[in-house]
């Protein structure tokens, strides 16, 4: 059977002397294997589609437990996430975070996902936002698209909005204010400012196209990375090699 979709690589691995197995965040399959062969010969028509970022038209062939590209039309390289070493990065974190958490099969889904990585590496590649927002915005999104939206309403004891700090539970997903976080002295919480609170709420609510348009201070950003990421770790219970390569950047 074959298939026509749109999709990103996210993973591109060599097998054999000029094949490739590519890792495809698609349309409407989710996450896909597919074989490439002879794609990584210099006349191959599916070169280009087969290399990491490239989003492209597809034509897959879809056998009984395996997927075979048969054509692929580029329609964005991102040749601009190479260009810097951070927003290389982060875009390789991004497609990491997508094949762990976006859907094998789930059409709808999918889709939500793989506009989520495009908008994502389109902004890296104009580089009008600071790293660490454009990185809380698309782990809060995607975690809510698999799932694991957090509460972030009010309160989770007496439901108020915002206070000039309120705490955020990683493991739980949801906030006290000042006065409940005293009062029932739970252990965990990440104290967060009504700024980068703000901020939060604008990530898992906030229209997708208007998911990155947002800005906050150098401090601001801080917290909500901080926040962002302990409850990605916290959910998903597992590492991310490109996640310890974006951090050994700013270690540097």
């Amino acid at each position: 059977m074959q298939i026509k979709t749109e999709g990103i690589a996210i993973r591109v691995r060599n097998a054999g002397e000029n094949d490739r197995l590519v890792t495809l965040l698609t349309k409407d399959c989710g996450v896909v294997h597919a074989f490439a062969r002879n794609s990584r010969a210099a006349k191959s028509r599916l070169v280009s589609a087969t290399q990491l970022f490239c989003y492209s038209h597809l034509l897959l062939y879809c056998g009984r437990d395996k997927y075979m590209i048969d054509d692929a039309q580029p329609i964005e390289v991102f040749f601009a996430l190479r260009q810097d070493i951070g927003r290389l990065a982060l875009a390789q974190y991004f497609c990491e975070l997508a094949g762990v958490l976006a859907p094998r099969e789930d059409n709808e889904k999918a889709a939500d996902f793989l506009q989520l990585l495009l908008r994502a590496f389109g902004r890296l590649c104009k580089g009008d936002r600071p790293l660490p927002v454009i990185k809380a915005a698309g782990e809060m999104r995607m975690l809510s698209f698999a799932g694991y939206m957090p509460d972030l309403i009010g309160c989770a004891q007496c439901r108020k909005y915002e206070d000039s700090v309120m705490y955020f539970f990683p493991l739980q997903g949801n906030l006290l204010c000042g006065s409940c976080n005293q009062e029932h002295r739970q252990h965990g919480g990440i104290p967060i400012h009504m700024g980068a609170l703000t901020a939060l709420r604008h990530t898992i609510y906030a229209d997708l196209p208007k998911l990155f348009s947002f800005t906050l201070g150098k401090t601001g950003q801080q917290e909500l990375a901080r926040v962002s990421e302990s409850y990605l770790l916290a959910q998903v219970d597992r590492s991310f090699k490109t996640l310890d390569f974006y951090h050994s950047l700013h270690e540097m």
